[in-house]
């Protein structure tokens, strides 16, 4: 007779059930220790190595294993699905906002810089939107799950940044930011089995490099940054989910289900660790990370609650929500 191991302190379950919170949780950890104690890790070896100096090394990873989901055998209407999405939650907010850049530069407005801005809504919580359109959309909808596949990561942003002209981004360092990508989607492709393997990665790695980042955060940017990233959220959820429920009305037709794009007006937890990546791209970004890094998370905070309660709503007032309970904001793959 088996019995199941149980958890004395379900550290990770209790995680898992605050939206973001495999990220945001470490983050604040990793801050606290950076502001009060910031030699603490750097005693050498592998403390240093693993919970200092980890960041941008385990990110990579997780870009890697991102690209193995990427299936190339997609049907016709899901590619058209991942393709609205993509083109109407990355492609034109991030167009937005980088024409807003060019009239105010890359500090921002508001006290919210163009980094903080552009990373918050070129991408999307792919995993809370698997777990919305499981609920109330078809194969179509969770199909388009390859939309966040792809704007999943630092690329878009770095792509629009040295694009615009508003960040000197070498070339090599777009090509860089891909290329874990590109051989995560060869990989997966050829051999099935890989997929599977890295599939877990996520929420393996999101914990530990998210305290990494954490320890570069001064709590003092997390108080300033908070309020703002707050404001931030409150505007990317419902924003960035209408020009998709646009896409849904008026691209793919899809009448009373328009609704469920509000879905994808969020802030991806991966988005967290973009103003790092950018900076280490452009030193000139050096100092709005602190400040974006906090923002970025507390939309990702709110746009997980707000996306999903939005779209809930708009379903039902067409008619088209069928499920009576709605669903919850928090999802085991937080870091799509």
């Amino acid at each position: 007779m088996s019995t199941q191991e149980t958890s004395r302190v379900p550290l990770f379950a209790t995680m898992q059930r605050i939206p973001g919170g495999l990220m945001l949780i470490p983050l604040i950890l990793g801050a606290l220790i950076g502001t009060f104690a910031p030699g603490a890790l750097e005693i050498g070896s592998f403390t240093t190595a693993l919970f200092s100096d980890s960041a941008l090394p385990l990110i990579a990873l997780l870009i890697f294993a991102t690209g193995t989901q990427v299936s190339a055998r997609t049907g016709g209407p899901i590619l058209a699905t991942a393709g609205t999405l993509l083109l109407t939650k990355s492609l034109i907010p991030a167009g937005l906002a980088v024409l807003l850049g060019l009239f105010v530069g890359i500090d921002g407005i508001f006290g919210i810089s163009l980094l903080a801005l552009l990373a918050a809504v070129d991408n999307s919580n792919g995993g809370l939107w698997l777990a919305f359109t499981g609920q109330y959309g078809d194969e179509r909808d969770r199909g388009a799950y390859l939309a966040s596949a792809v704007n999943d990561g630092p690329f878009l942003t770095l792509l629009f940044l040295g694009a615009s002209g508003l960040g000197d981004i070498p070339l090599l360092a777009l090509v860089g930011a891909i290329v874990p990508f590109l051989l995560g989607v060869l990989v997966g492709n050829i051999d099935a089995q890989w997929r599977r393997i890295v599939a877990p990665v996520p929420n393996i790695v999101i914990p530990f490099f998210a305290f990494a980042l954490g320890t570069d955060i001064d709590l003092g940017d997390i108080v300033t940054g908070g309020v703002s990233g707050l404001v931030l959220g409150v505007i990317v959820a419902p924003l960035t989910g209408f020009f998709v429920y646009l896409g849904y009305r008026f691209l793919l037709r899809r009448g009373a289900m328009s609704g469920i794009g509000f879905a994808a007006g969020t802030t991806a937890g991966n988005a967290i660790a973009t103003p790092a990546v950018v900076a280490a791209a452009d030193p000139t970004f050096q100092q709005y990370v602190g400040t974006a890094t906090a923002q970025i998370a507390a939309s990702a905070l709110v746009t997980a609650i707000l996306a999903p309660i939005i779209a809930a709503f708009m379903l039902k007032r067409s008619g088209a929500l069928t499920t009576q309970n709605p669903t919850e904001p928090e999802t085991p793959a937080e870091a799509t």
